[in-house]
């Protein structure tokens, strides 16, 4: 699905999103785009053809800062509600109903959107719990790497462990990868009882032997260099099935996996499309500081993941 290694991250991005063109257009919730930026993303997604966007908010307001910017709102649905843990909550319906295949975070907080996502009695929730996924274009790596979790979970367990781990390899699944090396990290790559990060790792490993994880060659704990570098590992006497050609970068936790990213993205000019899974949608979260490729990006993994799991609906469906 994506270009050999000498593409850049934008041509990465570009053949993504070409991927994702392949399907009708997707409604999407937007949830309460009371901001320049978060209208700007809808509607960007929109005019490039991969989302038709259902804003959910305050009407009013929408239409006021759509006015000021110059934004044309002309043919859009708007869901009207008061305030932002109404936008949330409504979006969540939509869902269930089958009336929008995916959610956009607006300029609410990630946690309200997440909370109505998670709520008991929801309808979105799964047996699996949910995560974030970085899918990282970086032009020093021969390939797309997923970092995960490093913006939900804070302290994950070994069980959210196996659930980041296995929604991060299904979406490797949809962005055409069939079998995904998963590096599970630590600070050293063997098992110390005093390093809780190394037990979760090892554990994991064995997991995917005995079919806990499916559809991946997991193996941990390595250090970040020996999962990145074959050399690296070599020098080291590490024999590693995945090392040197990882997909996923399962993190110890949320802060390691935000400092990782931010890191890539900062000093290696690395993009990084964001995307919420272990729901019944997919739900998009983007940053005001996301370029537009970014955004497109994270759109079209999430128009690729509804797809797949066959929650679709049709741009000429009424409300």
């Amino acid at each position: 699905m994506f270009p050999p290694a000498q593409a850049s991250p934008a041509q990465r991005y570009d053949q993504l999103i070409r991927d994702a063109l392949g399907a009708r257009p997707m409604r999407v919730a937007v949830v309460h785009p009371c901001s320049v930026e978060a209208l700007q993303g809808a509607l960007e997604a929109r005019d490039e053809g991969l989302l038709e966007p259902v804003l959910v908010g305050p009407e009013a307001r929408i239409r006021r800062i759509a006015e000021q910017a110059g934004l044309s709102l002309q043919g859009l649905p708007i869901e009207a509600v008061e305030h932002s843990h109404a936008a949330a909550a409504r979006a969540v319906e939509l869902a269930v109903q089958g009336r929008v295949g995916a959610l956009m975070k607006g300029s609410l907080h990630s946690d309200e959107l997440l909370g109505a996502v998670v709520a008991a009695g929801s309808g979105l929730r799964t047996e699996r719990r949910i995560s974030h996924v970085y899918a990282m274009a970086i032009p020093t790596y021969s390939k797309p790497l997923v970092i995960t979790d490093a913006a939900i979970n804070i302290a994950p367990t070994l069980a959210h462990k196996r659930d980041i781990c296995q929604n991060a390899i299904d979406l490797l699944h949809v962005m055409g990868v069939p079998r995904p090396h998963v590096a599970v990290l630590a600070a050293v790559e063997t098992v110390n009882p005093a390093m809780p990060s190394t037990l979760d790792a090892a554990a994991l490993t064995v997991m995917a032997t005995r079919h806990q994880i499916t559809g991946a060659l997991v193996d941990g704990p390595l250090a970040f260099d020996n999962a990145i570098s074959l050399e690296a590992a070599t020098i080291k006497g590490i024999a590693s099935p995945v090392a040197g050609s990882v997909d996923i970068l399962l993190v110890p936790d949320l802060e390691a996996g935000n400092i990782l990213a931010k890191q890539l993205i900062y000093l290696a000019q690395a993009d990084a499309a964001g995307l919420v899974l272990g729901a019944r949608v997919p739900v998009i979260l983007t940053s005001r500081a996301d370029s537009l490729r970014v955004r497109l990006a994270s759109s079209a993994l999430a128009r690729l993941v509804a797809a797949r799991a066959a929650v679709q609906v049709s741009p000429q469906e009424d409300a």
